[in-house]
């Protein structure tokens, strides 16, 4: 199996961190293409960024999508999730999205940690597309500052923190740690909490994985069909042949 990893922004550190963790994650044979965007936001932290970067992710599909059996977006905000699984012929899995049903799937209400507060609202947002509002206990912004994206490593103390937080004050049963930079330190913050936490990385590969065997087709009728043929002009040739190729 092939997945493709992409992550929409500019920090290489960020994609080798979500590289690492989704192949020691993924199943024995599943090999992990790991693809960074080449313009764009450093760190996608705002809805204009999140606008920026996504059709640098449809992009990133034309570009490196032949020959994979799945991909997974490596953007908390699941960047361009929905055109995405339009455009391409095969099972696409959001990080955040998979986190969020993982999460339901293993316990009880859901707390929620995402990196920024400014930008909680947004990962509402997230929630909602997901039909999981209701499943969620409370919100919790993990603040971190420019170079915490790079190296996110003291972020772990206060990710417990807050997980125990709302284990303790929103009775959560189950935690999402939303945000691609942290991916690979999540069991760090599991071996001091008393409940799963889950993050998007090692959740989105599982699921991945497993929409893959499903070997479903790719639906031809609908919103998530095959896109039609249509004229698009200055993204390049493998872009403009997603539409209506044969």
């Amino acid at each position: 199996m092939r997945l493709l990893l992409i992550n929409g922004n500019t920090t290489q550190a960020i994609t080798d961190r979500c590289a690492a963790a989704a192949r020691a994650a993924a199943a024995p044979g599943t090999e992990v293409v790991a693809v960074t965007a080449p313009r764009g936001p450093k760190v996608i932290g705002t809805r204009t960024e999140n606008v920026l970067a996504s059709a640098v992710v449809i992009e990133l599909l034309a570009e490196h999508g032949k020959g994979c059996d799945a991909a997974l977006i490596a953007i908390s905000f699941d960047t361009a999730l929905d055109a995405m699984r339009e455009a391409a012929p095969f099972p696409m899995v959001g990080m955040t999205e998979a986190a969020l049903h993982a999460a339901a799937m293993l316990g009880g209400p859901i707390g929620f940690i995402g990196p920024v507060r400014r930008v909680l609202n947004v990962y509402r947002d997230v929630v909602a597309r997901t039909g999981l509002s209701n499943r969620i206990a409370g919100y919790r912004p993990l603040d971190m500052r420019p170079q915490d994206f790079e190296d996110p490593a003291n972020m772990v103390e206060p990710t417990i923190a807050l997980a125990k937080d709302l284990v303790a004050q929103d009775h959560a049963e189950s935690i999402v740690v939303a945000g691609a930079a942290l991916a690979g330190l999540i069991d760090r913050v599991q071996a001091e909490v008393p409940v799963p936490v889950v993050d998007g990385i090692a959740a989105g590969v599982a699921f991945a994985e497993a929409l893959a065997r499903l070997k479903r087709p790719k639906a031809s009728a609908g919103s998530r069909a095959k896109l039609p043929k249509r004229e698009v002009t200055g993204f390049g040739d493998k872009v403009s042949r997603l539409f209506g190729e044969d």
